[in-house]
């Protein structure tokens, strides 16, 4: 079950605060300190869990990125 919530819920933090900011990047770092925060609490516990938030961080920066860019050009 971690490795689910690991593989969605990164990706749709970036996206959230993304749209709550209106700005992809503290979107982005806000998610990182989320997750930087469970890591220290000792939350995640192996590196594929690592990975696969990176993963699910960086599709979720791709698709901030293209809601940004979509909502700059209308």
């Amino acid at each position: 079950m971690k490795y689910f919530f690991a593989l969605l819920l990164p990706g749709i933090l970036v996206v959230f605060f993304t749209r709550v900011a209106y700005n992809h990047v503290l979107g982005l770092v806000l998610t990182v300190a989320l997750i930087a925060a469970s890591v220290y609490k000792g939350y995640t516990d192996s590196l594929l869990l690592i990975v696969i938030d990176a993963f699910s961080l960086t599709l979720g920066f791709y698709f901030a990125n293209r809601m940004v860019e979509k909502t700059r050009n209308q």
